[in-house]
C-alpha cells in the first residue's frame, strides 16, 4: 500500500499485483490504516483511491477465502462503513478492472472516475455467492433494475454503464483530466463545511448500513460456509467450470 499527499490531497494506492488487488486481510487492514490516518490528519482534505496494475480490485481474496483464513463479513461491512462515515471525501480514480468486493468499494467512495479501460462485474453468483456485504454501499447508489440484472447474471459492463446506473459518477477517456476540477474544488473547500456535505450525501447509505448490514454480514458468512462456495471458489482457483455451469459457460473466459 502507497501513500503520497499533495496539497491537501492524499493518494492511497491499491498495489497487489501478485492477486490483482484483493481484498486480502493484508491490504484491507492497511487501507484502513491510510484511511484512519488521512481522517485524523488535519493537512489533508481529501483521499484519491487508485491502483496499480490492470485491476483497480478483484474482489475479496479467494485463496485466503478457501483455506479460511480470509478477510470476515463483518471485516469489509467495517471497511466500507468506514469509507461511507469517515468525514473526508474518498474519491476514486479507476483504470482497471473491479469485480465483486471492489464494486463495493466504488459504492462507498464519494466521486469516481473511470477510463473506457475499466470494466466491471458483479461475480459472486458465479462462485456459488452472492454480493450481499457490498449492498449496503452499493444499492443506495444503482439503479435498481440495473442491480437486478447485473447482480443475477454477474455479466461485465463498461464504465459508460457503470456512470449511467450510478456505480461511478463519470466515464472520461482521459480520467486525470476529468478530475482535476474534482480534486480543485475539494481543495477550495473548507473543511468542516466539506464534512458537512458529504454528511448531507451518504443520508441514504448510512441509513442502509443502520438497518441491513448485520442483516447482509449474516447472509454473506452463511454462503461463504455453503457447499456452492466451497465448488464455485475451488472452481475458480482451479480454471475450470463450476460443476453447476452449463457448458457454454467457462469461467477460463470470463475475467472475475
Amino acid at each position: 500500500m502507497k501513500r503520497t499527499d499533495e496539497d491537501g490531497i492524499a493518494a492511497v494506492v491499491l498495489d497487489s499485483p501478485h492477486n490483482r488487488n484483493a481484498l486480502s486481510v493484508r491490504l484491507a487492514g492497511e487501507l484502513t490504516a491510510q484511511l484512519s490516518r488521512a481522517a485524523e490528519d488535519p493537512a489533508v482534505r481529501a483521499v484519491l483511491l487508485t491502483h496499480t496494475g490492470e485491476t483497480f480490485c478483484s474482489g475479496i481474496d479467494l485463496a485466503e477465502a478457501r483455506a479460511g483464513t480470509g478477510l470476515t463479513a463483518e471485516q469489509l461491512t467495517n471497511l466500507l462503513r468506514m469509507v461511507v462515515e469517515m468525514p473526508k471525501p474518498v474519491v476514486a480514480r479507476v483504470t482497471g478492472h473491479a469485480r465483486a468486493g471492489g464494486l463495493g468499494l466504488l459504492g462507498a467512495c464519494d466521486i469516481v472516475v473511470a477510463s473506457p479501460a475499466a470494466s466491471f462485474a458483479f461475480t459472486e453468483v458465479r462462485i456459488g455467492l452472492a454480493p450481499a456485504v457490498l449492498s449496503t454501499a452499493v444499492l443506495p447508489r444503482v439503479d435498481s433494475r440495473a442491480a437486478s440484472r447485473y447482480y443475477l447474471t454477474g455479466e461485465r459492463f463498461d464504465a459508460a454503464e457503470a456512470a449511467r446506473i450510478g456505480l461511478i459518477t463519470l466515464a472520461a477517456d482521459d480520467v486525470d483530466e476529468a478530475l482535476e476540477p474534482v480534486l480543485a474544488g475539494l481543495r477550495a473547500a473548507a473543511p468542516g463545511a466539506l464534512a458537512a456535505a458529504k454528511h448531507l450525501t451518504t443520508t441514504a447509505a448510512r441509513q442502509f448500513f443502520g438497518a441491513h448490514a448485520s442483516e447482509l454480514a449474516a447472509l454473506a458468512g452463511r454462503l461463504g460456509a455453503g457447499a456452492e462456495a466451497r465448488e464455485g471458489i475451488a472452481s475458480f482457483l482451479e480454471r475450470r467450470s463450476p460443476v453447476w455451469a452449463a457448458t457454454r459457460f467457462s469461467l477460463r473466459k470470463e475475467s472475475r
